[in-house]
């Protein structure tokens, strides 16, 4: 107000009262480092109490040590009295020491004046001008000299990152909003096989366990049966870089091994053969191509060639390779005949399996030792098969004319196929023997097969038929007197005559029903393990199912759809399935539980169960039929929308 009186408080300097006040330090100087009132009427001291203090502590030092003075001497080096030597009175009357090797020195015996620390005769430091930047020509260094300018239209910008879940790149780096970032390649990984051992179990095995009860391992597939499966995926879908394509075929990938003596032998098919694995376009499927190289087909041949092929197609057998096609190609830089059949992926031939020298694993200075006996019954087994071959192909007005070891693929255990029918038929079609000469031919060629195995010998290594029938005898007798079926069969095979497959089948019966048990007993097995996978394929489905519904953020403009409704229980039974805990609040991995509960849920049981929410607030009494029918509408809502967009 105009009217009121100013009721701030002047604050300024008090007055002097007296002499003594010269000496006593301003307040204002110590709490603000100046007054104002010094010189307006301020009658106290305005000196720094602090900047005073110390200089005049420096001027008492100074004082006291005398330091201008040039023969300053310290305090502490002022001379001590003399103390008493200790030396006993024979020590001077001894002969000076002399080191080796230094000559005779006489010793000084004025020593050097002890020198005294003098601070003043220290030479003050003086800078030499020995580099001169401005004379070199050196521009003034600023602290932002050595940054560069930033130039926003020449500085480069950093490629986008790599998007592995992006279907295509290309138009990632074309796109109108990333015009200025360019595509970046993915990272190519090196060719490494899955590592199964991931997949096995390694677990203890409990024998103690009831009837009733069953363990984790129970519900899948048995490890070497899944290991076997997963090595023959790998090496089906296993690829290598390669520009050669022939017809319809690409990727192509060499089967022949390097240090496999077979793989240059023209004694077989009178050309040099090789083997390829490769995909088909039209099918997307796997086949195994064999080329002959070199070879070249008139118009007569070709259509020969045609017509062969059509008959060997006619051959559905399960120890024979279908033949699908075959055809001429010139993309390895010749004329070449490639038979397309069938794929087995890790198959071997009887050659490398049972006739191939094995390394010796106890002396690695020791060389290769024989093959190891093949168990009779497995011979039988191989008879049974390339036997039931031989009725299919004989039946067909046809012949194998190809029993080599080399040419016969073991795909399982011990289970065998003949693959290479129908290439002798085609480049060989002008040979003047009959079908029934081959087809006789077959049998002599089978008791070669089973002498090779009987005694580990290559064909081209048997010299004395008489006497590997006598070896066979010795390592293969069935019967207390030497008599051994094994050699009866290869003298009846190689004895000249007229001779039928159905003889031939006929004449071992004992062996080829063992042979039918053993493969019921196997087909029985693999239907197991199909039944047991069934069942897992189920859970697969409902478990993706119930990841569409559950936690779903936000459907058909509605954030909260999945906690509403129907979908709220299902993510309570979400909960009881696979959140249970026990009285502590630690996790209970029952698998047994889950199996039960997701098999009634997609069987739709009758059963009743009770959901509780997580803060055990709401309960809720609802059968496995209405759960599964609440999971199927909610899962149809999904589909229906997104078949709309």
């Amino acid at each position: 107000m105009a009217g009121a009186p100013d009721l701030r408080r002047q604050v300024g300097s008090p007055r002097p009262k007296g002499r003594a006040d010269r000496d006593t330090p301003c307040k204002n100087i110590l709490i603000y480092g100046k007054c104002r009132y010094e010189n307006a009427g301020c009658s106290f001291n305005h000196d720094d109490p602090r900047t005073s203090h110390a200089s005049s502590s420096s001027e008492n030092a100074k004082k006291a040590l005398n330091g201008d003075s040039p023969s300053f001497t310290p305090s502490s080096l002022t001379s001590q009295p003399a103390k008493k030597s200790s030396l006993p009175s024979q020590a001077a009357s001894a002969a000076v020491f002399t080191p080796r090797g230094v000559g005779a020195a006489t010793p000084s015996n004025n020593p050097e004046p002890e020198r005294l620390f003098n601070p003043a005769a220290i030479k003050e430091f003086t800078p030499q001008n020995n580099y001169d930047l401005a004379s070199a020509g050196a521009a003034a260094v600023t602290p932002d000299a050595a940054i560069a300018p930033f130039d926003p239209f020449s500085t480069p910008i950093a490629p986008a990152q790599y998007n592995p879940y992006a279907n295509d790149h290309t138009t990632l780096a074309a796109s109108s909003a990333n015009a200025y970032y360019q595509g970046q390649a993915g990272y190519a990984t090196p060719l490494q096989p899955p590592p199964y051992h991931l997949y096995a179990n390694i677990g203890p095995y409990r024998e103690d366990l009831l009837p009733y009860q069953r363990q984790t391992r129970d519900f899948f597939m048995p490890d070497d049966l899944r290991e076997d499966l997963q090595r023959k995926s790998h090496a089906a879908l296993q690829v290598i870089p390669s520009t050669i394509q022939l017809e319809n075929f690409h990727s192509l990938v060499p089967l022949d091994k390097l240090d496999t003596p077979h793989r240059k032998n023209t004694s077989i098919f009178g050309w040099t053969s090789w083997l390829f694995k490769a995909f088909s376009a039209k099918t997307g499927r796997v086949y195994c191509l064999r080329r002959i190289q070199d070879y070249r087909l008139g118009d007569r041949e070709a259509t020969q060639a045609i017509e062969t092929i059509k008959k060997w197609k006619q051959i559905n057998n399960a120890n024979v390779v279908f033949v699908h096609d075959a055809f001429t190609t010139s993309a390895f830089g010749d004329r070449s005949l490639v038979f397309a059949q069938d794929y087995f992926p890790l198959a071997q031939t009887l050659a490398e399996v049972h006739l191939a020298a094995q390394p010796q694993k106890d002396h690695r200075f020791r060389g290769p030792v024989a093959p190891p006996k093949i168990q009779e019954s497995v011979i039988w087994s191989y008879v049974v098969q390339i036997a039931n071959a031989l009725r299919a192909i004989h039946a067909r007005d046809l012949s194998a004319r190809c029993l080599d070891p080399s040419k016969i693929i073991l795909t399982e255990k011990n289970r065998i196929r003949l693959t290479a029918c129908a290439i002798l038929d085609v480049v060989q079609y002008q040979g003047h023997r009959s079908t029934k000469e081959h087809q006789q031919d077959d049998f002599v060629q089978l008791g070669k097969l089973i002498l090779c195995l009987g005694v580990g010998k290559l064909p081209s290594q048997l010299v004395d038929v008489n006497a590997e029938m006598a070896t066979i005898a010795r390592k293969y007798p069935s019967g207390p007197k030497g008599e051994s079926a094994l050699r009866d069969l290869v003298g009846w095979l190689l004895t000249p005559g007229e001779k039928l497959a159905d003889q031939l089948i006929t004449g071992m019966p004992h062996h080829v029903i063992e042979n039918l048990d053993k493969n019921l007993q196997h087909t029985d097995a693999l239907n197991s393990e199909l039944q047991r996978e069934l069942e897992n394929g189920r859970v697969v489905r409902l478990l993706m199912k119930m990841g569409m519904v559950n936690e779903r953020q936000e459907f058909d403009n509605d954030p909260g759809w999945s906690e509403n409704g129907e979908r709220y229980t299902l993510k309570l039974f979400r909960d009881y399935v696979f959140h249970r805990v026990d009285e502590a609040g630690r996790p209970v991995f029952d698998m047994g539980h889950m199996v039960s509960c997701l098999n009634k849920l997609d069987a739709g049981a009758a059963e009743r169960v009770r959901l509780t929410s997580r803060s055990g607030e709401t309960d809720f009494i609802i059968t496995y039929a209405e759960l599964k029918k609440q999971l199927n509408g909610a899962f149809a809502d999904l589909m229906k929308h997104s078949r709309r967009t």
